[in-house]
């Protein structure tokens, strides 16, 4: 076969020193390093922004003018590669500024920050606050600094008086530590008792926070807080445990680090800051995302012409990146269209039917917002001779019934085809795979598969070969039996097993119950004989279960025998088919007595004892047959049993927990003969269910129930009791879920908010409460409405005492609740609370409601200018309750003038001004009837409406029924106008007899008024009225043409007065009807000519 020699074989450029960032703070030289190989050697490329330089070796980068992105390429003729992108700062090492000396004063108790201000620098800076002595100031939970740099005093003690508190900046990368100008402190006594102060936050401020941190990195959470006593801090993740191995506290708790955090630590985390006058809480909200990371990157790899290339490129970060593919650093999109070239949505890039002007350098590219990462891969078509890579000659030894894997390794290109065969032809068999990098698998292998087998590459004479040698399978045939024995004499155990003559002698390895057996030199208790175990002077703690293993150079094999031991007992009676009874007394409990532990058939006179370990025993036989029982035997000698480990655990295990922060477990107590052994005890077993991982925290009792403190409230834990003795412990007990105490709630809702439906109903609505905070199971949430008061209040007047509340409860899972019949124009307040079976939380925060609607508009008039026309008038309401914005106008046809009906629609109409007092409709039905609602509106909603009937007018008709309401110098005049014969204008002509004056008249009265007050009028006189009318114009139509008008308004008056002559009674005082009123005809002379004259009245003033 021919031989290539590979190591002139033309590669391409691989990268194998990639450049860095860095930062510089001089002007001198900065060499970025950029290393790479290839044959033949490839040239370096630095690109910049500006410029680029080139070298055979590394990239030569100065500094001066020359921040920005780098990349190197490295290129010959396969292709050029190209290096991650590297960043070139510049900065100015930190300097010594100068500043003004500061003097602060305060107060002893109150809290402080003297302020570091380290200089602006790339650089992190390391903060040592110092004396002039250059002692560091002492750190505690009262004094801490900051990450800012800053140190903070939780509060201030007399002690803290000093004049030389000097900030110390350390800068690692230029060597340089600056000091700041010192600080003077001067702590003033009180001039009263120091006052406890419950805790606040110094930094951060507020109640929530949060942080952005990249996959990788370090995050460190900051709690610094001020109080007197000094608060105590803790932290705890909100939703789910606490990870003490992915976190560190430092700075005395006041800072939780990660370090190298990943996406499970993303989440929300609280600080907890107590003393004795009360708490404080502050929220981080923890955000993980990722630069993005290779999940499968492509494989350089040979190819020849013709075949197809998939570079798979798959990456992941948060947010997920964008996969862009180059080819020698130039832009897919930038180069030739090539229809071979495809790209999946995946981000895999397919070349059909390379050539070998596909040789090239692939790169793929994945960015996010965190950076970009990218990948060279080669592709390098070309035709090489096959090799097989696998030495001739080799030699596989399985056992019967392995998996046999024969190698045979190539290399070429094109990939060399390789078929395998034996000896003679392979026929097809299942058990057989040939594998895709040329070896050969057999599975379940037997002596038939032995032999040689070749391994060719197709279409040349390269082959090698290799021989399959199969070996018998070590099989155990005679196991180890087991055996009866009487103590002190000896056991033997056997363990005879067939091995193949080419593995040599097999070790055999004895165990009992499960642990290794060693022989023994002293006392020769253990002896190892070929295939024999030998047990000299056998005693009752030699009793087990013994097995044996047979061990080969590439076998395993083990079988097991059980070992039993038993006692035998002399014949007590001779009796006709006798039954015998065991009884025993258990030497700890004599006051129990005999107990029967087992019964024995007529045909035997020995009986096999299932005794408890751990206990003293004697026993005795009795025979029973039909005639009755025999007397008992003489008790046997106090017979000891061997402890053991327990083999049962404890019942019913369950949490009894009802105090707070406390976890009770308790559990039923086993009986004395369970305990198997001395120095008894339970095994008590917790751990919180969420987040708590696999460790357990264990604790030891000889009594239920075992409490545990400061677990927190209601919290779900996995809990096990497992019995534990000096010999060991019971079996694994299964966990059951407890939880701690409940506690009454700790936090109020929160986000409440109040909905203004209308004037007598809102809807309250709020955020689902944090369950952690619940301290127990969620029974619901409780609303709490106090009534303060009517709008009167509201206006200044005074107001009735508040009211009893009226308390409503939700269900846990409600966020929301419609409250309705309250007081129209009240004030309320709300509260809400969280309750539990332990009783209610906190209040939330107090809310105000009022239902401040606006009131009706004071009066809705009618007016009727055509048949199909309505005109309202109004005037505006007398409690607008806030600024009316404008009116809502609703109106809905109905047959019948008193009840409107439901099938016809609701026309609607807003009016967004609030000056306008009428409005005309149109296109209304003249032969219909209409219910008008009217409201007032304000920002708080629509108020209550103003409701009025009405129909459009047909012909004018004067009012009647007139009814008199005589006054001292006046008189009041008021009548119905009927739906449809409204707006007629009248005068009222009226005479005083007394003084023999002239008619006088009235100004236009229009009968939609109903109402009318004629003053001015003589006391003690006697007068005559008389009622004009003119019929108010129209536009032409029937009803409108004057002939008609002219008919309709005869036949009306004749009407009118014939009613005015049967029924009007006169009267000289009080209130008249007009038919009482009514003296005769009028005057004709009193008529003008297009007026109607329908009345005449006299009274007396």
């Amino acid at each position: 076969s021919q031989i290539i020699d590979y190591t002139n074989i033309k590669r391409p450029p691989v990268i194998t020193t990639q450049p860095e960032s860095v930062t510089v703070f001089s002007v001198e030289d900065l060499v970025m390093s950029c290393e790479a190989t290839g044959n033949p050697p490839p040239m370096l490329v630095s690109k910049h922004t500006h410029t680029s330089t080139q070298t055979e070796k590394h990239c030569l980068c100065k500094s001066e003018n020359y921040q920005g992105k780098y990349v190197c390429y490295a290129s010959n003729e396969l292709g050029t590669a190209v290096s991650n992108e590297a960043i070139l700062k510049t900065d100015v090492p930190p300097t010594q500024q100068k500043e003004r000396k500061v003097h602060m004063k305060s107060e002893q108790g109150n809290s402080i920050v003297l302020k570091c201000n380290p200089p602006q620098s790339s650089m992190k800076p390391i903060i040592h606050w110092m004396d002039r002595g250059l002692h560091h100031i002492e750190l505690s939970q009262r004094v801490v600094s900051g990450k800012d740099g800053n140190l903070y005093f939780a509060h201030l003690t007399a002690e803290d008086s000093k004049d030389d508190y000097t900030c110390n900046v350390q800068y690692l990368a230029t060597r340089t530590i600056l000091a700041k100008e010192p600080i003077t402190l001067t702590v003033t006594p009180s001039n009263s008792v120091v006052r406890n102060k419950r805790p606040q936050m110094m930094r951060p401020t507020g109640s929530h926070s949060t942080y952005h941190a990249l996959k990788g990195q370090t995050l460190e959470l900051e709690c610094i807080v001020q109080g007197l006593p000094t608060p105590d801090v803790s932290w705890l993740r909100k939703d789910g445990e606490l990870s003490e191995s992915r976190t560190v506290k430092d700075m005395f708790d006041r800072r939780l680090l990660f370090s190298n955090i990943s996406e499970t630590d993303g989440g929300e985390y609280q600080c907890r800051a107590n003393n004795s006058q009360g708490k404080v809480t502050h929220t981080y909200t923890v955000i993980v995302e990722a630069a993005p990371y290779w999940t499968k990157e492509p494989v350089s790899q040979l190819y020849a012409p013709g075949e197809t290339v998939k570079l798979d490129c798959q990456a992941d970060g948060i947010p997920p990146p964008m996969i862009s593919w180059t080819i020698n650093g130039i832009p897919i999109s930038e180069t030739d269209e090539d229809s071979r070239r495809t790209l999946t949505a995946s981000g895999s890039l397919i070349l059909n039917d390379v050539t070998f002007g596909d040789t090239a350098i692939y790169q793929c590219r994945a960015s996010n917002k965190h950076g970009t990462i990218l990948t060279n891969t080669n592709v390098y078509v070309i035709e090489l001779p096959p090799q097989i890579l696998t030495e001739d000659g080799n030699t596989y030894t399985f056992t019967e019934g392995q998996k046999a894997l024969l190698e045979c390794e190539t290399f070429g290109s094109p990939k060399p085809k390789v078929i395998c065969g034996t000896t003679s032809s392979l026929l097809a068999d299942p058990r057989v795979n040939p594998l895709t990098n040329g070896g050969l698998e057999i599975y379940n292998v037997t002596h038939s598969d032995e032999g040689f087998y070749t391994c060719a590459v197709q279409n040349t004479n390269l082959s090698v070969s290799a021989e399959l040698e199969v070996l018998n399978r070590t099989v155990i045939v005679s196991p180890p039996q087991a055996l009866k024995v009487q103590p002190g004499t000896t056991a033997i155990f056997t363990c005879l097993a067939i091995v193949d003559p080419k593995l040599g002698s097999p070790l055999i390895q004895w165990r009992k119950d499960g642990l290794k057996l060693f022989e023994s030199h002293i006392d020769e208790k253990y002896t190892f004989e070929g295939p024999d175990l030998i047990i000299t002077n056998v005693e009752p703690y030699d009793e087990g279960i013994y097995t044996c293993e047979v061990i080969t150079r590439n076998v395993y094999v083990s079988d097991a025998s059980f070992f039993f031991a038993f006692c035998i007992f002399p014949s007590l009676l001779d009796s006709v088919s006798p039954e015998y009874v065991v009884e025993f007394e258990d030497q700890d409990l004599k006051e129990i007595g005999w107990e029967e532990l087992t019964r024995v058939s007529e045909n035997k006179v020995h009986a096999r004892l299932s005794l408890w370990p751990y206990m003293s025993y004697r026993f005795r036989v009795i025979a029973i047959n039909e005639v009755g029982k025999s007397d008992s035997s003489k008790p046997s000698e106090i017979h000891n049993t061997l402890a053991e480990a327990p083999d049962r655990n404890p019942e019913d295990v369950r949490s009894e927990s009802t105090n707070p922060n406390t976890l009770v477990i308790a559990w039923q107590e086993m009986e004395k003969h369970d305990f198997s052994g001395p120095d008894f005890k339970y095994k008590v077993m917790w751990r919180k269910v969420v987040g708590s991982g696999p460790n357990w925290h264990i604790d030891y009792t000889t009594a239920p129930p075992f409490t545990v403190s400061d677990v927190g409230n209601f919290s779900a834990f996995e809990i096990k009791v497992q019995a534990v003795n000096e010999k060991g412990e019971g079996p694994e007990p299964d966990p059951v879920i407890g939880y701690s105490g409940e506690d009454s709630p700790l936090e109020p809702p929160v986000d409440v908010g109040v909905e203004l439906i209308n004037s007598s109903t809102i809807k309250v609505t709020w955020a689902a409460v944090d369950r952690e905070s619940v301290r127990g199971h969620l029974l619901g949430y409780k609303i709490y409405l106090v009534r303060l008061g009517s709008r009167a209040h509201h206006q200044g007047r005074r107001a009735t005492e508040p009211e009893s509340p009226v308390v409503l409860e939700t269900g846990a899972n409600e966020e929301k609740k419609v409250i309705s019949s309250l007081t129209p124009y009240s004030h309320y307040t709300l509260v809400m609370t969280v309750f539990n079976s332990k009783g209610e939380g906190p209040a939330s925060e107090i809310r105000r409601v009022t239902l401040m609607f606006p009131g009706p508009p004071m009066s809705l008039m009618l007016d009727s200018p055509s048949e199909t026309e309505m005109t309202l008038h109004w005037t505006p309401p007398d409690q607008p309750n806030g600024v009316l914005i404008g009116y809502l106008l609703q109106y809905q046809q109905s047959e019948h003038h008193l009840h409107g009906s439901d099938d016809s629609p609701m026309q609607v109409v807003t009016i967004d001004d609030s000056a306008v007092t009428h409005l005309t409709l149109r296109s209304l039905d003249r032969h219909s009837h209409y219910r008008f609602y009217l409201r007032g509106r304000t920002a708080a909603g629509d108020g209550e409406p103003i409701m009025q009937d009405g129909a459009t007018v047909l012909d004018g008709v004067p009012p009647s029924n007139i009814s008199l309401s005589v006054g001292e110098n006046s008189v009041n005049l008021s009548w119905v106008a009927k739906k449809r014969h409204r707006n007629v204008s009248f005068q009222i002509h009226y005479l005083n007899k007394n003084d023999g004056s002239k008619w006088k008249k009235t100004e236009k009265v229009n009968s939609s008024q109903s109402f009318y007050q004629l003053q001015g009028l003589a006391p003690g006189s006697h007068y005559r009225l008389r009622f004009t009318y003119r019929v108010t114009e129209v536009q032409p139509s029937f009803a409108t043409q004057g002939w008609f008008i002219g008919v309709v308004s005869a036949i009306v008056l004749l009407l009118l007065i014939l009613l005015i002559l049967c029924f009007i009674k006169r009267s000289k005082g009080g209130k008249y009807s007009v038919k009482d009123k009514e003296e005769g005809p009028m005057d004709s002379e009193a008529r003008p000519m297009k007026d109607e004259t329908f009345g005449e009245y006299r009274f007396v003033i």
